[in-house]
């Protein structure tokens, strides 16, 4: 029997893609600061070349800078910058989030709905790295739902960008709010209801909109 897609092993630089990104998000990869590829390759425990795809992903992406000679830099974090990530990325949301409710198949639930219970156990837990990657599950679901992959291509760097910010200067106040209003997304696209979808949407890009004002204002 073939193996089933969703089976199949991960490739290595998709591995260690996720790896670095995630340790650039929670900040375990400090912004600013200047690091070697072999320090990468060992934090991920992989191959050089799979590490190698994944910084040149990364630097595309504007989280890594590759310095010939002088090594590669995490991207600084500065606050002013995280009203400019959401406002690029609420109308390209707006469009995935009407699209999954739209194109949800009828047994393409249940990605979503491990999404939920793995945003609400964060809550309970008060793990905000584990939320950001329930969130990533979330993105990585309507990704999968919707019938537009140009706005997938668009939204995917501008999603963690904005994990990274928010990990940063909300992930202590603003969790339990957060998660409402991502639930509420999934359950408008579990519902099968574009308008509603589109809509909790919006209701989170303005929360998290907020959410930046106040950390360029010194509040976050």
């Amino acid at each position: 029997m073939s193996e089933a897609p969703n089976d199949r092993p991960e490739p290595a630089a998709q591995r260690a893609y996720r790896m670095l990104e995630r340790m650039i998000v929670t900040l375990e990869l400090a912004p600013g600061t200047v690091v070697t590829e072999g320090l990468l390759v060992e934090r991920a425990g992989l191959g050089r070349t799979p590490v190698r795809e994944a910084i040149q992903r990364l630097a595309w992406e504007g989280l890594l800078e590759v310095r010939p000679r002088s090594g590669i830099a995490v991207a600084p974090l500065n606050a002013s910058d995280w009203s400019r990530v959401i406002e690029a990325r609420r109308g390209v949301e707006l469009v995935l989030a009407r699209s999954a409710a739209t194109t949800l198949p009828p047994d393409g639930g249940s990605a979503f709905r491990k999404a939920a219970t793995a945003i609400q156990s964060a809550v309970m837990t008060r793990d905000a790295a584990g939320f950001l990657d329930a969130d990533k599950s979330l993105d990585e679901a309507m990704a999968a739902a919707t019938d537009n992959q140009f706005a997938v291509r668009v939204a995917a760097p501008l999603q963690t960008h904005s994990r990274r910010f928010w990990y940063r200067y909300r992930r202590d106040l603003g969790l339990p709010e957060s998660a409402e209003r991502h639930v509420h997304v999934i359950r408008a696209i579990l519902n099968r209801d574009p308008i509603s979808a589109e809509l909790e949407m919006d209701r989170l890009m303005m929360m998290l909109a907020a959410d930046a004002r106040r950390a360029a204002g010194g509040c976050g």
